[in-house]
């Protein structure tokens, strides 16, 4: 994270306060302070609706927005939909959701490129009887040939001193219908052997005879990305055009589209895009797995989309905090996820009840408690909240622990139950394991049988004596069965990008990723209805899947309650 001090305290009229700045900020506040733009501070999110939005574009959207709302300025939401062959109604409405869900409003600015689609053909006019385009026969596979490299000029189209008139005809003619796909396209006229390769010739607009998700089939002709979105930005008033690092090579493009059309000029500003480790930021490799099968769709809880994280049971406050960690950067760098586990950690720590549940059960037979009796133990909800008062919680004579909280014989420091030793269970008694039963055939404990101290609930002369080991547990009469799925990363390598000689990215895809056990849940899980979150003690945190039903509850887990990679020896 690149923070940069404030230089000076000079108030902005209408600036939050804030403890530092980012060098977007030290670049806003110089404009103002300036009068450029008259102090107007407008940004934009300009999403291309080819698939469902990740956590890189959250990071872009609480970064324009949260500029709009700290210099009390305007955020468009605009769909940059320039491409009808890979764009969809569904993407565009799943990412206003995501926006919506992440806190931000673009009020009355909905906007998107296709409302623009006849100011930006007449923008391609202009370029035309200035002789700066022209339109090329040339197929894709010679125009990118003739490119040329890094290191060596590339070569004039045959058809590039074509007469204005030639051009303003065919251009027309392609408008109209007259002309195949891939049959021409046209250009903007640069210079062909400039260093930078966006500059030689590029194709601004292409015949696609494909009905559009909005304009349906008004037009056959579709202007390229790079050729609509800056001027897109200018027809909006856009003050500052904030994009990542890959665009900076495309800023020389739009600067000379800009002045060539004679247009308002946005300021352009890159930062670094958010790449994460265990995961992939591509929306392509992300629709590959979606096609594929890998995953269960866009919303998956392994995938790093927002509908996946928000159906995972992370919170919009968990992402915001996550973008404010870790900053805005002039330079790429690779944040470890672990931090984004970390702020959904620090985030249910606060707001999440505590429930107990058993996800690899054992049974416990408390031999000297009567059969017939059943207790209401009182537990808290929240420790970190203690308005939310407490719950009631049966104990009776069987219960469930979970399996790895018992060995015959232990190691040091193995502070639960084991043969003779006693522990506290959650909110309860002290019980101490006396014998185990085991399947004759597997050898595998199938029985614990314990004794409890009636003197050791709350409230009761022994309530405070100490154990080393505290066990969650579950009534087995009284407990819930619903299905748990653990969900884990969804890559086993740090960079599944940077695949192997002969593998791709799908071939680190970790197999335990997610895995499916029955858990047995106390009772007050009862009424828990979908996108409800509790933290299940010593467990991690869960959320209710959006496929359960009242009689059929289903749990997602969020994350766990601290980071095991490290420890496992995944992380190097």
């Amino acid at each position: 994270m690149i923070s940069i001090p404030m230089k000076e305290s000079k108030k902005i009229p209408g600036e939050k306060p804030a403890r530092s700045m980012n060098f977007i900020e030290e670049i806003i506040k110089e404009d103002i302070r300036n009068g450029k733009n008259d102090g107007r501070v407008h940004t934009r999110f300009p999403p291309e609706p080819n698939g469902y939005l990740h956590i890189g574009h959250a990071k872009s959207i609480c970064l324009n927005f949260g500029l709009g709302e700290k210099y009390r300025g305007k955020t468009n939401l605009r769909f940059d939909d320039t491409n009808p062959i890979k764009e969809e109604v569904e993407y565009v409405d799943s990412i206003m959701e995501d926006v919506k869900w992440l806190g931000f409003d673009w009020e009355d600015r909905l906007f998107y490129a296709s409302d623009y689609f006849e100011q930006l053909y007449e923008y391609a006019v202009i370029l035309i009887q200035k002789g700066k385009a022209y339109v090329c026969d040339m197929p894709a596979d010679e125009i990118s040939a003739t490119r040329g490299t890094p290191n060596r000029p590339g070569k004039d189209s045959p058809y590039r001193d074509r007469s204005v008139e030639e051009n303003l005809d065919l251009f027309i003619r392609m408008r109209s219908g007259e002309f195949p796909d891939g049959a021409r396209v046209l250009r903007a006229k640069i210079d062909m052997t400039s260093p930078n390769m966006h500059m030689r010739d590029p194709v601004i607009y292409r015949i696609l005879h494909a009905s559009h998700h909005r304009t349906g089939d008004t037009w056959c002709i579709y202007p390229m990305y790079d050729f609509a979105h800056g001027q897109s930005d200018s027809i909006e008033g856009i003050t500052h055009s904030i994009c990542t690092l890959e665009f900076e090579v495309h800023r020389p493009l739009y600067d000379w589209l800009i002045r060539e059309i004679g247009i308002y000029a946005p300021r352009q500003i890159e930062f670094a895009r958010l790449n994460l480790n265990y995961t992939v930021m591509s929306k392509r490799k992300l629709l590959e797995l979606v096609q594929e099968g890998k995953v269960t769709g866009w919303d998956d809880p392994r995938m790093p989309t927002i509908s996946g994280l928000r159906r995972r049971g992370y919170t919009p406050e968990s992402i915001r905090n996550f973008a404010e960690i870790i900053g805005v950067a002039k330079r790429d760098n690779v944040i470890d996820v672990s931090l984004l586990e970390f702020c959904i950690r620090e985030d249910l720590n606060k707001r999440a009840d505590r429930v107990m549940g058993v996800l690899n059960p054992v049974k416990v037979v408390i031999d000297n408690f009567p059969e017939d009796r059943v207790e209401e133990m009182e537990a808290m909800n929240n420790p970190e909240d203690p308005a939310r008062s407490t719950r009631k919680v049966p104990f009776s004579r069987e219960l469930y622990i979970e399996r790895e909280d018992f060995m015959e014989d232990p190691p040091r420091k193995f502070f639960r139950m084991t043969p003779g030793r006693e522990v506290r269970l959650r909110s309860a008694y002290i019980v101490k394991c006396e014998s185990v039963e085991k399947d004759p055939k597997s050898g595998q404990i199938t029985v614990i049988h314990c004794t409890y101290d009636p003197m050791t609930r709350s409230g009761m002369p022994d309530s405070n004596r100490k154990v080393k080991g505290t066990l969650h547990w579950v009534s087995a009469r009284h407990a819930i069965e619903s299905k748990v799925r653990l969900y884990d990363r969804l890559f086993s390598v740090p960079d599944p990008d940077n695949a192997e000689e002969g593998k791709t990215f799908k071939d680190y895809l970790n197999p335990d990723s997610l895995n499916v056990v029955k858990g047995y849940l106390e009772p007050s899980i009862r009424e828990a209805q979908a996108g409800d979150t509790f933290q299940f003690e010593r467990k991690g945190y869960f959320i209710v899947d959006k496929d359960s039903r009242s009689d059929a509850l289903v749990f997602n887990r969020v994350v766990a309650l601290r980071d095991s990679w490290a420890k496992t020896g995944h992380q190097k």
